[in-house]
């Protein structure tokens, strides 16, 4: 195995040793020979210091210092690394001249074209590829970007901040514009783009009356794709400033919506870059969750203007300060467009489905690393989806007025300041006096809590005592836990299906309906209770961690129909789920039925009209074979995984049939498409009860699957029945899948859900046909969205053949990325979080992935990225 460079390490921080106040930059584009002509007024710290700026893949064509010309010994430079050796000890000018190649840059960091475009994504460490630069956040800078470029190419020059000065070039055919940023920002942020491309314009009015002017920019012709995100900007805007009191602070803000991409979208100041999946949708080719996706991105990359420019991090093991904090931003804002218990619930999918695993495996670091080789492999589920919930539990612990008095101090004393986990803490400890030293080892500690809840109820003495106790698993480098400060959200349901009152509790601190688990083990006496109490623990899921209760089906079912708490509801009936499920696939369950207990929650929550139909669809989707294996641990087979689930499935049909039948056709009737929470709800019911019945395997119901497919006026509806006859593996989805690649053989966002779906049959053919994809003319390896859609989605949603006891899987997706890494190491390390979870697989499969992963470990000039990935999972 190829040894990893040196790590960087939180303990070794250092400040910078010279501060660039501001930048001044001449980008003239060209598709093979870019010319960047930087201008950096630079300030030293102290005395006598070389002067060392970072490169990457860089060609050196100039250097000036103070307007003078240095010669060969003033300096050394190699295309990694530019060194002044003797700069003054005063404030300077270094003038830096490098040619970058745009067209041949498939990193797809820095300078790149997309689709006839000049594009830039620099976090983190992309803006290295454009000049020599302290290419770290914590160094600040104004700048000002002159951008010039052919006309008949490039008609628009778009960079960050406020327009200037524009107009044609005498004498040649190009042009140029510039663009002025008053906002110090670190290099990360810097933007450029620079085509000729289509764009819906639109203003927005801040709270102090200023006007803003917006504007979408996409391919021409997809214009009137881009109407639901300039919706969901101004709904952004708006929010920001209500929610947080955040107004906008530049005259413009842009958005550029591109093909190639390796991330979902990028915050660059006042000129966001997305990937175009994010921000195009309409009816035709678009689903409901594609909506909900593409409102919540806007919302997540418009916020960070504040949670990440205005307050940047320190340095990059700050990355959950910026990504975490705009994370919990952006639920609540889809939380109040939405329903607000729905996105809860989809919230908490997501991050057991994503960050349980993560934490769980080799690839486990606390949501604030303290170590790192690529910190591009450190934009993970933990930083992110771990990182809201931290906010969360915060928000939990002192309250919304608490919260909030935090935050305004937080954007009040670190206004364009690059701040630390510490620094955001004081300000809350300042604003409402809460120690928070304990709950800080929430950022430093990894791995997810376990709880362990046991209650006794004496009905003479009317107390009932509930025993809390918390462990965490030990993670790579951290085998030893300290205890947290989990805040536990409560409630004691009685008979009737009220929470009881209780005259005092002791034991532990409660205030409200919130415990404060603080120790390793506590025991919680509450006084008073009048009957034997149901706990409802965790409502809202108030704390990431994994809760144990040995709770009877009976009390469960009890919850599902009663808890006045929506998460606990639907939580109660995957437990129950979860506990056939898991019987089903080790042997200790009974085969083809399903538990009584089961089938009469699942039945009334069908059956209960007065809950939102995205509720119901939310509890009738059983845990997928992901969280089943989860669930398992150890030595999982799943194959065992899939059959057991898919004999629940059939048994929940069996005894629900006509009652899901009626559903579905009560749920039929004909309205116009509306993409809001309310119609999607109904939609989401209607196709969840679509996708049980396919599975019974019944003509009829095939038959309606078919139907839907060819008569649907929108894409939710043709998808969902498209993803019943794939996920059924039954032979109508062959014909079907032809039809509809054909319908969209001009549209790569919607080919990628073609692509998704054909790679995520769970068929023993399905290998095969992933294989031959690789070659067809919908699929390019140079776009990541084609990668993840096809070799991402058989990799990450196809359990059974990535998983196969061949091992011929894990063969495809390891050679897979050792071809793909040499192009764009990026996606190719992404690729391979796919196999986190080897470990926990039977001892034929175990073998069989650590042979593919130990040949990628051994592969030459394996680029850092992935070596990092693969030296982690194997560790």
């Amino acid at each position: 195995m190829k040894a990893a460079e040196a790590p960087f390490r939180l303990a070794d921080y250092a400040p910078p040793a010279f501060d660039i106040t501001h930048v001044d930059l001449d980008v003239r584009l060209d598709r093979a020979a870019t010319r960047v002509f930087a201008k950096l007024s630079i300030r030293p710290r102290g005395t006598g210091r070389a002067l060392e700026l970072v490169g990457d893949e860089l060609a050196l064509a100039g250097l000036k210092l103070d307007g003078t010309p240095l010669g060969a010994d003033a300096f050394t430079a190699t295309p990694s690394l530019l060194t002044v050796s003797n700069v003054p000890d005063r404030p300077f000018l270094l003038e830096i001249e490098t040619v970058i190649d745009p067209s041949a840059n498939t990193k797809l960091m820095g300078l790149y074209r997309s689709t006839g475009a000049y594009c830039t994504q620099c976090e983190a460490e992309g803006f290295r590829r454009i000049t020599y630069f302290l290419d770290r956040p914590d160094v600040l800078s104004v700048y000002t970007t002159r951008i010039e470029a052919e006309k008949s190419e490039a008609p628009l020059l778009l960079g960050n901040g406020n327009p200037g000065a524009h107009g044609d070039i005498p004498g040649t055919s190009r042009h140029f514009a510039i663009w002025q940023d008053p906002f110090p920002k670190p290099s990360y942020l810097f933007a450029l783009v620079a085509g000729d491309l289509g764009a819906v314009k639109d203003s927005f009015t801040t709270m102090s009356g200023r006007k803003v002017d917006l504007a979408i920019y996409c391919e021409h012709g997809k214009e009137a794709r881009c109407l639901y995100a300039m919706d969901a900007l101004k709904r952004s805007m708006r929010w920001d400033e209500t929610a947080f009191g955040r107004e906008y602070d530049l005259d413009v803000f842009n958005i550029v919506a591109v093909s190639d991409f390796n991330m979902g979208a990028m915050e660059n100041k006042g000129l966001n870059i997305f990937n175009d999946k994010y921000v195009l949708a309409d009816p035709n080719t678009a689903t409901d969750i594609d909506y909900a996706n593409v409102e919540g991105v806007i919302a997540h990359e418009y916020f960070h203007n504040w949670t990440g420019n205005r307050i940047t991090c320190r340095d990059w093991f700050q990355l959950c300060l910026k990504e975490g904090l705009t994370v919990f931003r952006d639920q609540e804002f889809s939380s109040d467009m939405r329903s607000r218990a729905v996105k809860r619930i989809a919230d908490v999918r997501t991050l057991q489905a994503r960050q349980f695993p993560e934490d769980g495996g080799p690839l486990a670091h606390p949501v604030r690393p303290e170590i790192y080789h690529e910190i591009s492999n450190f934009y993970t589920p933990t930083v992110y989806e771990k990182g809201a919930e931290v906010v969360r539990m915060l928000q939990t612990i002192l309250g919304e007025d608490g919260f909030r008095r935090g935050m305004d101090l937080y954007f009040e004393r670190h206004d364009g300041d690059a701040a630390t986990i510490e620094d955001f803490l004081a300000c809350f400890t300042d604003a409402t006096g809460e120690d928070l030293s304990q709950f800080a080892l929430w950022y430093s500690q990894a791995g997810t809590p376990q709880i362990a809840a046991r209650g006794e109820f004496d009905a003479k003495t009317r107390r009932y005592r509930l025993t809390l106790a918390q462990s965490t698993p030990a993670t790579p480098g951290q085998p030893i836990k300290r205890p947290m400060q989990i805040p536990i959200r409560f409630g004691l349901i009685g008979p009737n299906g009220e929470d009881l009152a209780f005259a005092s509790a002791s034991g532990a601190r409660v205030e409200g309906d919130v415990i404060h688990l603080t120790s390793a083990s506590q025991t919680v006496t509450f006084e008073g209770v009048s009957a034997r109490p149901v706990p409802s623990l965790l409502r809202g899921f108030s704390a990431p961690v994994r809760l144990a209760i040995d709770a009877s089906a009976e009390d469960l079912v009890f919850q599902v129909r009663a808890d006045r708490d929506p998460f606990n509801r639907w939580q109660a009936a995957q437990t129950l789920a979860m506990r056939s499920l898991v019987a089903g696939a080790t042997g200790g369950g009974e085969s083809g039925a399903a538990e009584p207990a089961l089938v009469d929650a699942l039945g009334a929550v069908l059956d209960d009209e007065r809950l939102e139909p995205a509720f119901r669809a939310q509890v009738l989707q059983i845990p997928s074979e992901a969280d089943i294996a989860r669930e398992i641990g150890e030595n999982v087979d799943p194959d065992a995984v899939a059959a057991s689930r898919r004999r629940l499935r059939l048994a929940i049909v069996s005894s629900l049939g006509p009652r899901l039948l009626a559903v579905h056709t009560a749920l039929g009737g004909e309205q116009a498409y509306s993409p809001d929470a309310a119609n999607a709800g109904v939609r989401a019911l209607r196709n969840t009860v679509l996708d049980l019945m396919v599975a019974s395997g019944s003509r009829a119901a095939v038959g309606a699957a078919v139907w839907q497919f060819e008569t649907a006026d929108n894409m939710t509806d043709r998808l969902a029945a498209l993803a019943a006859l794939c996920h059924a593996a039954l032979p109508e989805r062959l014909s079907a899948l032809h039809t509809f690649h054909e319908a969209y053989r001009n549209d790569a966002l919607v080919l990628d859900k073609w692509l998704t779906l054909e790679a995520s049959v769970p068929a023993p053919e399905t290998l095969h046909r992933v294989k031959a994809l690789l070659h067809h003319p919908s699929f390019a390896a140079s776009n990541p969205n084609r990668v993840r859609a096809l070799v991402g989605g058989f990799a990450s949603l196809n359990q059974t053949q990535f998983n196969r006891a061949d091992g011929a899987g894990y063969d495809f997706v390891a050679d897979f990325v050792l071809d793909l890494d040499r192009r764009n190491p990026q996606t190719a390390a992404r690729l391979l979080v796919a196999f986190r979870s080897w470990r926990s697989m039977e001892p034929v499969r175990r073998a069989a992935a650590e042979a593919a992963l130990r040949r990628i470990a051994a592969a030459p000039k394996l680029s850092p990225d992935t070596l990092d990935i693969v030296t982690r999972t194997l560790a």
